[in-house]
């Protein structure tokens, strides 16, 4: 029986850097696969992907607090660190390093000033007490600390932008934060989180970055729900009501390769699926694939993109239609 890979846990980001430039040293590539952690088999897929690209598979655990608002779920995100690096030691060929960071937005050399960094991987009641005018993440606080964003201003409109509006520019600044420190070649991002997805690959584009952004096909579960760490608070009853965005998605999708291209109507048919099924849409919108802009009739190809909530899980799916 072949003996399961135990990969390197690094929690130190220069111990990552140092072991990525020694790698690279001799020659060999990286892929890294960001995740905030409670693996599941879409995790999974994106390091089976990684394997094609690289010799070396670097996966990353963080829950980013910077993507969180202080009313968002951060202190209530799964998290199973151990039964990750099982799940992980479980795939062919393994995973060589995985970065556990534990603050990636703690700069302190001392703990002479403790008391004014707000760390909201530990609690959001901290986030709660911020005098902060207008909307801000778990990292912000009252004048010291991190103050640097990375934007992608125009593709975070929109979408899952509308109600989360510090969460791509907390997704984009985080990414650049672990290209820097792993130095990947390849990185690896699941296509259920399209607009995150796109969104890096413009960010990649245009900040110069020498790292080749791979796209993953959305993973589901046997019944059709796209794989999520959130379905864990699913309810059965809940879990069964949000199966009606795959069905509903791919009713859509069938509709339009058989001439129904007006997507007014194709709107109407997915969010009116998802409220009879007991759903409360967010946003249901055709987007070009590219620059995620919105689109009236379906020339040329575009990206059906749904967010709703099912008791207090928010959750997004997404079909690709190609006509």
């Amino acid at each position: 029986m072949e003996a399961k890979k135990q990969p390197l846990i690094i929690t130190d980001k220069d111990r990552m850097r140092s072991w990525s430039r020694s790698v690279r040293s001799q020659g060999k590539t990286i892929a890294l696969v960001p995740t905030m952690g409670y693996l599941h088999q879409g995790h999974i897929s994106l390091v089976k992907e990684a394997h094609k690209h690289a010799n070396l598979i670097v996966v990353s655990i963080y829950v980013n607090p910077g993507q969180f608002s202080p009313s968002e779920d951060l202190s209530t995100y799964p998290s199973d660190f151990h039964g990750d690096i099982l799940k992980l030691m479980s795939i062919p060929d393994g995973v060589d390093v995985v970065f556990h960071p534990h603050n990636l937005y703690d700069y302190r050399t001392d703990n002479k000033n403790k008391n004014d960094i707000v760390n909201c991987t530990d609690s959001r009641d901290d986030c709660k007490n911020l005098k902060v005018e207008g909307v801000v993440s778990c990292v912000e606080e009252k004048g010291t600390g991190h103050e640097t964003w990375v934007r992608v201003e125009r593709l975070e409109k929109g979408l899952c932008g509308n109600s989360r509006p510090v969460f791509f520019r907390g997704v984009a600044t985080i990414v650049t934060k672990l290209f820097n420190i792993v130095e990947p070649d390849f990185a690896v991002f699941g296509k259920k989180d399209y607009q995150q997805w796109r969104i890096i690959q413009r960010m990649v584009r245009d900040l110069d970055f020498s790292i080749r952004i791979i796209g993953s096909e959305v993973m589901r579960d046997s019944d059709g729900l796209a794989m999520s760490s959130r379905n864990v608070h699913l309810s059965p009853e809940e879990r069964e009501k949000a199966l009606s965005m795959n069905r509903s998605l791919l009713k859509a999708k069938s509709c339009a390769e058989k001439g129904q291209i007006n997507c007014i109507e194709l709107r109407d048919l997915v969010i009116q699926a998802i409220n009879e099924a007991g759903g409360k849409i967010d946003y249901a919108e055709i987007v070009d694939q590219e620059t995620l802009e919105a689109a009236e009739e379906i020339r040329s190809s575009v990206v059906f993109c749904v967010a709703a909530w099912f008791g207090k899980v928010r959750l997004i799916d997404n079909v690709e239609i190609n006509i």
